[in-house]
């Protein structure tokens, strides 16, 4: 992200000199004649040398600390901005399953979670019911960030849908939970009622899509439908 000058860099400055050598200012007196048609000598081509590139909007990430922490600092992450609060993900390694949600709200702001407050405490619940406590589950969002209002373009979507893969690798959880719509759309490629009712493999784990825990608790009818999702979820794959 004074007064107005104008600088050359090295090859011009570089340039400019080989100018007047050309010239004969290189010497006051030259005993030997010079051919000056002869065509100057090409220096030979040297490997460009390039800085290594940070806070990229790819991480290059090989452990999953490496990514939270990637996560944590990267300023071009899509949907970021400089006021813009993160929540980041939680919970172990090779957790019994990771619950991947949609982007954040205000809501989760004061818990710092990805899912806070009473849709964490239905979370909760919906976990003890398969027999999960709710310390054995990894809970990360599609977006960390709580940016009310904003809309995610197809192309930002998509590269929260390689980070989101890349985050199942690394956090290698027994079994994925998706929560919502935009994060079916970006790992499945489908609606949320399309989704649902089905179980798939998103990089080799077994993947079920339901309800966000917030939209369970604002329509309760669609809890008996979550509840079939958590048992699919947790059918023997044998």
């Amino acid at each position: 992200m004074g007064g107005v000058y104008e600088s050359i860099g090295f090859a011009e400055a570089r340039s400019a000199l080989a100018w007047w050598l050309e010239a004969g200012v290189d010497a006051d007196v030259q005993e030997e004649p010079r051919n000056w048609l002869k065509p100057a000598p090409q220096p030979s081509a040297k490997p460009t040398e390039t800085a290594p590139v940070s806070n990229v909007s790819q991480p290059s990430a090989e452990t999953l600390a490496e990514l939270r922490d990637w996560l944590a600092s990267s300023a071009q992450l899509p949907l970021a901005q400089a006021a813009t609060k993160r929540i980041l993900p939680h919970g172990p390694e090779n957790a019994a399953v990771m619950l991947l949600s949609d982007a954040p709200r205000v809501e989760e702001a004061a818990s710092g979670q990805p899912i806070g407050g009473d849709a964490w405490a239905l979370t909760s619940r919906m976990l003890a019911a398969i027999g999960i406590a709710p310390d054995q589950a990894y809970s990360a969002s599609l977006s960390c960030f709580i940016a009310p209002g904003a809309k995610m373009s197809a192309e930002e979507r998509e590269t929260c849908s390689e980070i989101a893969r890349q985050h199942i690798r690394l956090a290698k959880p027994q079994r994925l939970l998706l929560f919502g719509e935009a994060v079916c759309q970006a790992l499945l490629g489908k609606a949320l009622p399309q989704a649902r009712g089905h179980a798939y493999k998103v990089e080799g784990v077994r993947t079920v899509a339901t309800f966000h825990p917030r939209s369970l608790i604002k329509d309760p009818a669609n809890k008996s439908y979550a509840w079939k999702d958590l048992l699919l979820l947790m059918e023997d794959e044998s």
